[in-house]
């Protein structure tokens, strides 16, 4: 009899300290993702090759962490999670190492699909908050942990421009390797485990994603409309640099700090993800969606001019993440019992779209320059929108978002 009351213990409280490494975790390791979008023009530079092959080392990235996402995160309803993360971190730290050493663009280029593919662990963290959290608190805590994702996608390409413009851009890759054992020592000893509760075999979990692809139309409204939004977000990142670089002759540590003025656009979500669980979520996405729109059409106007760069980065970053939390909120509601694996469905389709507008962005950027990258902001952010508002009814008949 005492051995099965203490099955209950398989769900730990969701302390403070939990919380908050939880949260610096998802920051550092999302950073590894974005700390190379400052650093294109250094690379383009060493390896003596054109932007839009330099591009491809911020594409690899993204489809390694929509791979990465799709055929392990499921992995967690049938592993313990914590077991997991820690193997992870192992593969994680050699991959930047690989890109810290590689002596040629195609190593740089595989050693960034192997980073981004092992970078998934915030994509185990966030659905780990929202099962530990209390029911009346979830939306709170999975806000936190939220706010270390946002904070650590903006303030990576800050710290990455610096390191690169006074040590150059391979002393990052060896930092962000240092930074995940310092991350693997933290996750061992003061994250506890959650054990999975799905039973059946790899391939049925597999399938299962099919069949929920299948039967939940706000989840596939949710991971479009968010794929939209984060290939604008992508194409204006990775080309960032090269605008700076050509027409204000300004190097990879100015173009870093602009995330801190992504930054206060992150301030404002999260007022946004409070008002979220209050107002209706139809009529809020509606407005981050035009903010979108708009920050690419201020860009337009703005290739020669500081001011409106800054004014555009805090409306489109505003307008992204807070989408992106809308989003979220729908997903997390539809079935308890599979977060992670909805989560998955998600999160790929969202990098998909981040990684298809870095592609485009910087084969546009070659082409056509600036004006190429904005058309294409404001082309997929409009569309984001239609999609939004053909799909009232299915937002609007969404009773308890965050309670469920």
């Amino acid at each position: 009899m005492s051995m099965t009351k203490a099955t209950p213990k398989q769900h730990p409280h969701l302390t403070n300290t939990t919380l908050w490494v939880m949260t610096i975790a998802t920051g550092l390791v999302v950073a590894n993702l974005y700390y190379n979008q400052p650093l294109l023009v250094d690379i383009e530079r060493t390896f003596k090759v054109n932007s839009a092959k330099a591009g491809q080392v911020s594409v690899f990235t993204q489809v390694g962490y929509a791979l990465g996402m799709f055929f392990i995160i499921p992995l967690a309803d049938m592993f313990k999670r914590k077991r997991l993360m820690l193997i992870d971190f192992a593969f994680m730290v050699a991959s930047l190492l690989l890109a810290a050493t590689a002596q040629n663009i195609t190593i740089l280029i595989i050693a960034s699909l192997l980073t981004g593919a092992s970078s998934m662990i915030p994509q185990l963290l966030i659905p780990m908050a929202a099962h530990l959290a209390h029911p009346s608190e979830r939306g709170k805590k999975i806000g936190v942990v939220m706010s270390g994702l946002l904070i650590g996608i903006l303030l990576s390409r800050t710290f990455s421009g610096i390191v690169a413009a006074h040590f150059g851009w391979r002393a990052m890759f060896y930092i962000a390797a240092g930074l995940m054992l310092v991350m693997w020592a933290l996750i061992y000893f003061l994250l506890p485990e959650v054990e999975p509760d799905y039973k059946g075999t790899y391939k049925n979990l597999m399938l299962s994603l099919v069949y929920l692809v299948r039967d939940e139309p706000k989840l596939r409204l949710a991971a479009i409309r968010g794929a939209l939004c984060f290939a604008c977000f992508s194409a204006f990142w990775s080309t960032l640099t090269f605008l700076l670089a050509q027409n204000f002759h300004m190097g990879s540590d100015i173009a870093g700090l602009f995330g801190l003025v992504g930054a206060f656009g992150a301030l404002a979500v999260g007022a946004m993800g409070r008002l979220s669980d209050r107002m209706d979520p139809y009529h809020l996405s509606t407005f981050t969606l035009v903010l979108v729109i708009i920050s690419f059409i201020i860009f337009q106007f703005s290739a020669n001019s500081m001011a409106g760069l800054i004014i555009g980065v805090v409306l489109m970053d505003m307008g992204v993440q807070a989408t992106h939390i809308s989003n979220q909120a729908i997903i997390f509601a539809i079935k308890p019992e599979a977060r992670n694996r909805i989560n998955t469905i998600y999160m790929v389709t969202y990098f998909v779209g981040g990684a298809l507008g870095t592609f485009v962005a910087t084969q546009l950027w070659h082409l056509y320059q600036w004006t190429g990258v904005c058309i294409l902001g404001v082309v997929v952010s409009a569309m984001a929108t239609i999609l939004h508002l053909a799909n009232r009814k299915k937002i609007q008949n969404q009773p308890t978002v965050v309670q469920s």
